[in-house]
């Protein structure tokens, strides 16, 4: 970057700082893939962050003031993230909710973190994005060694004793493919293939075959619901019944429509709780809500952990009677203990991290629903 476009932006970053101080609305920055190949994420994550800033604003917002969510499209693209980011640090918000994929959120981690600005992530999961000592970074989504943890633990229970290992060499699926190669090899498992493709194509027959060839007990697939929908579609078009377990990005409704309901049953992934499974009072009253405003409960829990993001950093606000970034941090990091989340109770460890067990295992039963197992 040019010396005069940096002293721009500088010049930017301190007038929404000012603006952000002496502003009617207190801004909470949302940046989510609103377009793009998983723009059904980003929408969601939209829908639930209006509704809960129209609930807290009815209850007189926080510091006296309205809270206003400004949004930004980061397209699923890292590229178009970091220009997201760039734009969002300069309008004057105290915190950011997003994003969905870790490369994506990689792209903007440092400038966030230049900027003093909270940054709470809600689906990316890749295990570094919480290893390089930012202050101001979070996440309400677990991390992919405890993904990678749950996958193998799930293969060992259901007995496979060759496994193949798929990703797409993005930050997240890489990251969980190597771990869960890792771990199982220390299980004695044998990881017969380990390879990826390459995300957006619309014919993957030819890494199918090598798959086959490779002769495997099931396949774990790390990358993303569009691929697996197509994968699991091909698969059964090449009359191959080799069951299929995905990672958490597989968990989307898209999944089914893409690979068709025949296709998808029986296969498993990992996530988080959906939101239709999530036990406690403030996320039945959510959801309740959420149905009452939109006509349908949320499909993604990614954007219900958005919205844990939203809810923590707002509950932070109130507790220092401030916006100031250091002061937030720090209660968030010492003092957020056992927070109600809707996605179960929210305290974070000295990297940002959630602490505590999240990852629930699901199958795609034959009309096509998402059915958590024992």
């Amino acid at each position: 970057m040019k010396k005069g476009l940096v002293a721009l932006v500088v010049l930017g970053l301190l007038l929404g700082g000012f603006a952000s101080a002496n502003a009617d609305t207190v801004k909470i920055g949302l940046m989510g893939p609103m377009t793009g190949p998983w723009a059904s994420e980003g929408q969601e994550m939209k829908q639930v962050l209006d509704l809960l800033a129209s609930d807290l604003n009815a209850k007189g917002g926080v510091l006296g003031k309205k809270v206003e969510v400004i949004v930004d499209d980061d397209a699923g693209d890292p590229r178009t993230a970091a220009l997201a980011a760039q734009r969002l640090a300069t309008q004057g918000i105290v915190a950011v909710i997003g994003t969905y994929g870790s490369s994506v959120t990689e792209a903007t981690q440092n400038i966030y973190s230049e900027s003093k600005i909270i940054q709470i992530a809600n689906g990316s999961t890749a295990i570094r994005l919480t290893e390089k000592g930012l202050k101001s970074f979070f996440r309400t989504c677990p991390r992919d060694d405890e993904q990678g943890r749950v996958a193998v633990q799930t293969m060992v229970k259901l007995g496979f004793k060759n496994v193949a290992v798929l990703h797409d060499n993005t930050t997240y699926a890489r990251g969980l493919a190597d771990e869960a190669k890792a771990l199982l090899e220390g299980q004695g498992i044998k990881v017969v293939f380990f390879d990826a493709l390459t995300p957006g194509e619309r014919d993957y027959t030819a890494i199918l075959t090598k798959l086959k060839g490779a002769n495997p007990d099931v396949v774990f697939f790390t990358g993303y619901y569009p691929e697996a929908g197509l994968l699991l579609r091909q698969k059964k078009e090449m009359n191959w019944n080799v069951p299929f377990i995905g990672g958490d990005a597989t968990n989307n409704p898209d999944l089914v429509k893409i690979a068709g309901k025949d296709a998808a049953q029986g296969f498993y992934f990992l996530s988080a709780p959906l939101p239709k499974d999530l036990p406690s009072p403030e996320a039945k009253a959510f959801l309740d809500e959420f149905i009452k405003k939109y006509g349908n409960a949320p499909n993604s829990i990614y954007a219900v952990l958005a919205g844990d993001g939203f809810r923590v950093i707002a509950a932070a606000i109130e507790a220092t009677q401030s916006t100031n970034p250091d002061k937030l941090a720090d209660y968030l990091y010492k003092k957020l203990k056992d927070f109600p989340g809707l996605t179960g109770k929210i305290s974070f460890n000295e990297k940002g991290d959630r602490v505590g067990e999240v990852y629930r295992v699901y199958q795609v039963d034959a009309e096509g629903n998402f059915i958590l197992q024992p």
